[in-house]
């Protein structure tokens, strides 16, 4: 990049004991509940789909129910800032939570996995407009000095939400019955959306400028078109069907890049999004393989576990969460660093988690279970230590005008990257044999050619990185200004 903001960097160190007397308590607890929905239904719908499958089949299309739930969050991730100009926080936000209950009451009455796909998809778009439009809400309802604060809570709420979830399915799978885990959540999302519909929020969250432009139905179509067809490429694996159906996805995943650079203002990720040469491009291509990479684990950890180890859905569910629960307490821990130490977390932060998706290969197959857990925080941990760094330093490094489009393209070429992968190992563990497993031996060979077939993906998001982390005149700027005081 060769234009940066200009503002001064941001040093000043908030204490815990400011920030939770400052009177942010309630709409710190509304982006709490918002986050808790989208995490805890994550990890519970992961537990529970080995009982799912055992119900009403479906084992093809395991990884569609992580794809359908992304595409459904990056359509309400573009969404949200879009809706937020022209009606403010309230209405989308209620909008949102109703989505998920209404989703949520879907899967708990399927009777086939195509029913709990659709649901799955309304749980997407409201779970993951319910994630946007809390962090917008970070942006507009909290002073900046207490961003970091406020995400390091954030973070928090998603480690209890990733302990708690496990729990929950595990509970209602061994002691009741997976349908009464959607109908938990269902009922959860519906109180949500009536406290925010009939609370009256702050005026600063509901004002908007009435004239956000045109929503770019097409692009986002030719998006989920793009991640629909690279999925049905790994359902029935063929040489040819599958290799058409890939090569269209990737077409349609081509075209919409293409489009969205010639779209202007209503772009809706940044100018060369892809472009390991530039921050921005760095940045997002760094997390684009980084998601597709990690995704293998939520997608299939629990249910191959089970297979190979023979451990309960509650266990499996709980190794997953350590990634979480990793994510939080090493969030919270540097959430205080200074911003010069933003590239150390970075190449610390990736590099562990890059190392995770090979440990894996190794610890899910062979085990033991303690081994699979520690990589799994060491996975969360590396995003926990990265993650608000990221966000903090990419900011800096690209103009003003494109700071807020940079902040909105992170969260949904995650979920971009989360959803593609979910559709690349669906084709790898299906083609490695997946549907035609006899037993433990056949699980453990699926498990190694998933987490190897991941790692290059890891390698490229680690390269890319490099980036991000070059020498940039803000880092001078850096140097320059006063260290952060101590607490």
């Amino acid at each position: 990049m060769t234009a940066s903001t200009t503002s001064t960097p941001n040093t000043e160190y908030v204490p815990w004991r400011e920030f939770l007397g400052a009177g942010y308590n309630a709409p710190l607890l509304l982006v709490c509940l918002g986050v808790w929905l989208h995490a805890a239904d994550s990890l519970v719908v992961a537990t529970m789909l080995p009982a799912i499958v055992a119900e009403i089949g479906g084992a093809a299309y395991v990884s569609w129910t992580v794809s359908i739930y992304e595409i459904g969050s990056i359509v309400a991730g573009a969404a949200s800032a879009l809706l937020t100009l022209r009606y403010g926080l309230r209405v989308p936000m209620a909008g949102a939570a109703f989505c998920f209950a209404a989703g949520c009451a879907l899967s708990a009455l399927s009777g086939s996995m195509g029913l709990v796909l659709v649901g799955r998809s309304l749980q997407g778009l409201g779970g993951g407009g319910l994630t946007a439009l809390s962090f917008i809400a970070i942006g507009v309802l909290f002073p900046r000095r207490h961003a970091a604060r406020t995400l390091a809570v954030v973070s928090a709420f998603w480690g209890v939400s990733a302990f708690l979830g496990p729990l929950l399915g595990g509970l209602f799978v061994e002691y009741a019955n997976w349908r009464w885990g959607f109908a938990f959540f269902a009922v959860q999302a519906l109180g949500l959306g009536l406290w925010i519909a009939l609370r009256p929020a702050p005026a600063t969250a509901d004002t908007g400028s009435g004239s956000p432009g045109g929503f770019p139905f097409f692009r986002l179509a030719v998006l989920c078109a793009a991640v629909i067809l690279i999925s049905s490429g790994g359902v029935r694996v063929e040489l040819l069907r599958s290799s058409l159906l890939i090569l269209a996805g990737m077409a349609c995943l081509w075209w919409f890049l293409w489009r969205d650079a010639r779209a202007g203002a209503a772009r809706l990720l940044p100018a060369a999004p892809m472009n390991p040469r530039q921050a921005t491009g760095a940045t997002l291509l760094m997390l684009l393989c980084i998601s597709m990479a990690t995704i293998g684990l939520l997608a299939y950890g629990p249910l191959l576990m089970t297979l190979i180890h023979g451990v309960s859905a509650l266990t499996a569910g709980y190794i997953v969460a350590a990634s979480s629960i990793g994510w939080t307490l090493t969030a919270v821990a540097v959430s205080g660093s200074p911003e010069r130490r933003d590239r150390l977390w970075i190449g610390l932060g990736m590099g562990m988690t890059t190392l995770s998706v090979a440990g894996f290969a190794y610890a899910i197959p062979h085990g033991p279970l303690w081994l699979i857990a520690l990589f799994s925080a060491i996975e969360g941990g590396g995003f926990g230590l990265a993650w608000t760094f990221i966000l903090r330093r990419v900011t800096a490094l690209v103009p003003a005008e494109e700071a807020a489009r940079v902040s909105g393209a992170i969260p949904t070429v995650q979920r971009m990257g989360y959803a593609l992968g979910a559709a690349y190992v669906g084709i790898v563990v299906n083609a490695s044999g997946f549907l035609e497993m006899t037993g433990p031996a056949d699980a453990a060979h699926v498990a190694r050619v998933l987490f190897l077939s991941s790692l290059p993906l890891a390698l490229i998001g680690l390269a890319a990185m490099a980036g991000l982390l070059r020498r940039h005149p803000h880092d001078e700027r850096l140097q320059m200004s006063s260290p952060a005081a101590p607490s």
